[in-house]
């Protein structure tokens, strides 16, 4: 598959319309450190497992569990950029795209769509027959391509939808930035009126019309042989305009699951916050030919300990392990579930440590000593080459740690050359990295490490910084499992850089890590991991721009654009110019995505080498599972990760053995 789809890729841009098969087998961004599969054991005796049947039966009411600090936040999907919302209701609205088991991009409610001029425009073709459900799955409307009209005036209206989920279409679609500027100038009540009906202001503004009934033409601001990757993300999503007239403008935003139309495979049918959610199979679903659960539980638990629990006892059909239930039935070959553990495949974020460039203390006033460390560029260096991470990894992947190194900014798997090549390849190259050994960590050079930190001691102590630096690093106050994670953090910075250097101060939160941490500024550190939004290296690069308000994690985290010109600092705004330009200059390369790749690829190794931002890990870790992870759809990009759609289950759970054939039929299949 990675030769063939990434010479699709490349032949986008002289293609026709574009015939894509049907089906598939089976999500941006986390926001905050995913931290699950990272708690301890409760230490509870093992249970016996029980008799496996001798026939292996597909599950058809599936029971699983959620960490209730993943718990979703709205039930708008066009509201939502995180994960947290996502991955549960990517199951109850579908879009143009999907992905399927192979990472290739397959039709969903658009049957067929291609350029036939490099990129500039771009056609799709809505199928017919989708229907809009309530939640008893009676039909409400046909689901139609004026409905992806006014998805899109609802993401760019200021007043509905604040700015959620704007920047690509922004970008990328001609007026979409002009019609996002005139909302904000209007009056809420003003706003609250604009549809994207025939003769409407969005109608005569954004380069989005509806031709011959069910094809949808976007066109874009210059030629984008990528865009139609975006059609998997919720900012192309459709919503009725019969809904928005039912509810209401402020209707739409609190909707819940009760209200709410569906056009996806399952409506939710109970929902109890914190508690438990009820998906049950759409009677009216476009696609009769796919597989689904009659029902599907999600439990939501304190802790994957918790979740364990349940799993022993049977009312779960799957569980993440944590670093201590790995080591116990690893190690132990008696134990009933030693040869049942699986080793979930790579997932599709790239986990980083962001830096907070101008840090406030809890007072309000500057953290002069926090912000002139971490602008010098050998402080962050000496973090680069010395820091270990591998007792982190450990409480991930106890088993095989090293699966879970992170060398890069982007993901592996996400995009590849004309003959093949990983784009991530290329960031290797230019960062002159070595293939992984699987024993130790590759970046690591502890004779670098420690040049650059007596630079960096000499440097900063001429411009008053004492040591050790304070690193405030910040995690949920209930969270048992961030909080052995943060002490396992906390101990290699000690182990590594050493306590006279710098210590992390562990700090919590109530309930918002935005509203009480990120908004005020009092992190120095976070851990966070991006998933694409759709398939072209811009999408991750882009969010760590200098001067670019809709960059998620400039606006969010580093704060580099707030950031006054010093002798301290100067250099760092210089590296983040320059890297800007380096950015800026690859995304105008629409002709040739070999050479963009590669334009992209040097970007991306500066940001890593002026270690602006730096690559963290991986989330790879152990499970035991009813459920074949490799029928999952593998989207790299887009919300899909999570759709509940034409999963294999075996009622008695996957063996290792089993697991490994199936893993060694899939990556066949792939190669």
């Amino acid at each position: 598959m990675k030769k063939s789809f990434s010479k699709l890729l490349a032949l986008a841009l002289t293609a026709s319309l574009v015939l894509s098969g049907c089906g598939g087998t089976s999500g941006s961004s986390d926001k905050e450190e995913d931290t699950s599969g990272k708690t301890e054991a409760s230490g509870n005796e093992e249970p016996q497992a029980e008799e496996k049947e001798e026939s292996a039966e597909a599950i058809t009411d599936l029971v699983i569990s959620k960490v209730a600090s993943s718990e979703l936040a709205t039930f708008n999907l066009l509201n939502s950029e995180t994960s947290a919302d996502t991955q549960y209701l990517t199951n109850l609205w579908d879009g143009l795209l999907e992905a399927n088991s192979y990472g290739e991009l397959v039709p969903a409610l658009a049957e067929e769509w291609g350029t036939e001029d490099g990129g500039l425009t771009w056609t799709f073709k809505i199928r017919d027959g989708v229907k809009w459900v309530d939640v008893n799955g009676e039909e409400k409307a046909d689901c139609t391509a004026q409905d992806f009209l006014t998805g899109l005036e609802w993401i760019l209206n200021f007043h509905k939808n604040d700015s959620a989920n704007t920047s690509m279409p922004m970008e990328m679609i001609e007026g979409a930035a002009e019609y996002y500027e005139y909302t904000k100038g209007l009056s809420q009540e003003e706003a609250y009126a604009l549809n994207a009906g025939e003769g409407s202001k969005f109608a005569e503004m954004v380069g989005i019309e509806v031709v011959d009934g069910n094809t949808l033409v976007y066109h874009c601001t210059e030629a984008k042989p990528y865009f139609y990757t975006v059609g998997a993300y919720a900012c192309l999503y459709p919503i009725s305009q019969g809904l928005i007239d039912e509810l209401g403008v402020d209707g739409i935003k609190s909707m819940n699951n009760e209200n709410m139309w569906y056009n996806g495979c399952y409506t939710m049918t109970s929902y109890i916050q914190g508690n438990e959610k009820v998906f049950t199979k759409n009677p009216h679903y476009w696609d009769t030919e796919c597989s689904r659960f009659e029902t599907v539980t999600i439990k939501m638990v304190e802790s994957n300990d918790v979740a364990y629990q349940l799993y022993q006892s049977g009312e779960l059909d799957e569980v993440t392990l944590t670093e201590s239930n790995v080591k116990t039935i690893s190690g132990d070959e008696s134990n009933p579930y030693h040869d049942q553990m699986i080793e979930w495949p790579l997932d599709f974020r790239s986990y980083q440590f962001h830096f907070n460039y101008d840090k406030r203390n809890e007072d309000g006033s500057v953290d002069t000593n926090w912000n002139t460390a971490i602008s010098n560029e050998a402080f962050r260096k000496s973090w680069y080459y010395g820091l270990d991470l591998t007792p982190y990894y450990s409480r991930t992947n106890a088993v095989n740690p090293m699966s879970c190194e992170n060398l890069f900014y982007s993901m592996p798997g996400l995009l590849y050359t004309s003959d093949g090549t990983d784009y991530t390849d290329l960031v290797r190259q230019e960062l002159g990295l070595p293939e992984s050994n699987g024993e130790t960590m590759v970046r690591l050079d502890a004779e670098k490490a420690e040049q650059y930190k007596q630079q960096a001691i000499e440097e900063l102590t001429a411009l008053g910084v004492t040591f050790p630096v304070g690193v405030d690093y910040y995690i949920a106050a209930s969270n048992q499992a961030a909080l052995d994670s943060a002490n396992v953090l906390k101990q290699a910075l000690a182990d590594s850089l050493g306590e006279d250097y710098v210590t992390l101060n562990i700090k919590t939160y109530i309930s918002s890590a935005s509203k009480e941490v990120y908004e005020p500024k009092l992190q120095s550190i976070n851990i966070s991991g991006w998933g694409a939004d759709y398939g072209d290296p811009q999408n991750y690069l882009g969010q760590e721009t200098y001067g670019n308000d809709y960059a998620y994690y400039t606006r969010t985290l580093s704060n580099i654009n707030d950031v006054e010109e010093t002798e301290a600092t100067k250099v760092l705004l210089d590296e983040y110019k320059e890297y800007t330009a380096m950015v800026e200059e690859a995304n105008k390369i629409c002709d040739d995505l070999d050479a963009r790749y590669e334009a992209f690829a040097k970007a991306e190794a500066y940001l890593i080498d002026h270690v602006l931002t730096m690559p963290n890990y991986y989330n790879i870790g152990w499970t035991l599972s009813k459920i074949n992870p490799y029928s999952k759809m593998k989207a790299m990009y887009g919300i899909q990760n999570s759709k509940m759609k034409n999963w294999e289950t075996n009622a008695n759970g996957y063996t290792s053995e089993e697991m490994q054939e199936i893993k060694e039929k899939h990556d066949n299949r792939e190669a």
